[in-house]
């Protein structure tokens, strides 16, 4: 019996123990608060633009090839130099091409004469037959002669075009205004036709810049090649210095490729002094759609969680205290709201906020490591400002 007794005061006395915890825990003051440091949210312009990586492409460019066999008797340039339309460049040895040219000048002169002779011959025997002192056949044969002269005339001067193509084939000319590369061949090299590169010349005033689009940015390049102004495409170079010049888009490639799902978009640009060459990268920057007065917070407000990015904003908030008394009182608390927000771009130490955060939200720039959802937080001033990158 007395056992029993012990056995049933044990669970009451933990019963009595548990009632004074929860007494305590009631009276006990709320956790400290943590000190974190906030930015208003502000409108202010924006200006960015898009960037894909580019190649500059001369929008004219010829490979110098000859049509006609032999041996380069003549280069007639400074390699790397800008030639004019119309400059002789190289002399294929051109003898021979000359040689037949002459005689096939002189076959046409040997066509004329015997066509002249045919004629002569047709206008007498006419004359005779209106007195009957000849053969009627004898007047159908000259008339046959002749007619035959008159095509001997005409292969004569196909050939002697011929032969005049040929030789004209033999000085290679420039066929456009541009700067011309290093020359692939040397005095006496032989040369076969079409085969042997002799040069390249290409333009370089106006030139283009080639660039890869995603296929879903195809209407946005029509658009712009339809209009656009002076500040919608720039141009970083090589060095990371920008090109000041204004850009237009030249043409949007026929087709997407299947493949890739992308498609090539030639811009045009002045290149008077000479600065962009052909085959140069460089990064086009597209100005972007949205740009204009957006919502910005600093940079290093942005946390991202499995590819979503995140703020904590201030909020002020009614807490309900029950006191030991079990008395129940208001108490004015701020607290840190996660916020799930879509970004935009980068300008300069803030970046755009497209949608989660309006205009005057103070949001948390400083302090949120230890921070949760919920979580009371005390406001110092604004922290310094850096480009921090977003905290995973």
């Amino acid at each position: 019996m007395k056992h029993r007794y012990i056995y049933w005061l044990a669970p009451a006395a933990l019963l009595t123990w548990a009632a004074c915890g929860k007494k305590q825990q009631a009276g006990a003051p709320a956790a400290p608060p943590t000190s974190v440091y906030l930015a208003k949210a502000k409108t202010a312009e924006a200006v960015y633009y898009d960037k894909y990586q580019g190649i500059v492409v001369s929008i004219n460019t010829v490979e110098l090839r000859s049509q006609v066999p032999g041996f380069v008797t003549g280069i007639f340039f400074k390699e790397g130099d800008v030639v004019q339309k119309g400059k002789v460049l190289y002399e294929i040895d051109k003898r021979k091409y000359q040689a037949a040219y002459d005689q096939a000048k002189a076959n046409v002169l040997s066509a004329e004469a015997n066509l002249v002779k045919a004629q002569k011959d047709i206008d007498r025997y006419n004359m005779l037959l209106k007195n009957d002192a000849i053969a009627r056949q004898t007047v159908d044969q000259a008339q046959a002669t002749y007619e035959t002269s008159k095509s001997q005339v005409a292969v004569a001067k196909a050939g002697l075009e011929s032969a005049r193509t040929d030789l004209s084939y033999a000085t290679i000319t420039a066929p456009f205004t541009g700067r011309i590369g290093i020359s692939q061949v040397r005095l006496g090299a032989q040369v076969a036709v079409g085969t042997t590169l002799l040069n390249t010349i290409s333009a370089e005033h106006p030139i283009g810049v080639d660039v890869v689009i995603n296929e879903q940015d195809i209407n946005r390049f029509y658009n712009l090649q339809k209009s656009s102004t002076d500040s919608t495409f720039k141009l970083v170079l090589p060095d990371g210095s920008k090109y000041n010049k204004p850009g237009k888009v030249l043409a949007v490639d026929r087709g997407v490729s299947n493949q890739t799902g992308s498609i090539r978009v030639r811009v045009q640009f002045p290149n008077e002094d000479d600065v962009l060459k052909d085959g140069m990268s460089a990064v086009l920057q597209v100005l972007n759609n949205q740009s204009g007065n957006r919502v910005q917070i600093p940079y290093k407000a942005v946390t991202e969680q499995m590819g979503e990015f995140f703020v904590f904003t201030a909020r002020d908030t009614v807490v309900k205290d029950t006191a030991a008394d079990k008395t129940v009182k208001d108490r004015r608390d701020t607290i840190a709201k996660q916020v799930k927000v879509k970004l935009g771009p980068r300008v300069n130490d803030d970046v755009v906020v497209m949608d989660g955060i309006k205009q005057g939200d103070n949001v948390i720039t400083d302090g949120f490591t230890r921070l949760r959802d919920g979580g009371r937080i005390t406001t110092g001033a604004a922290a310094p400002a850096a480009g921090a990158a977003p905290k995973k």
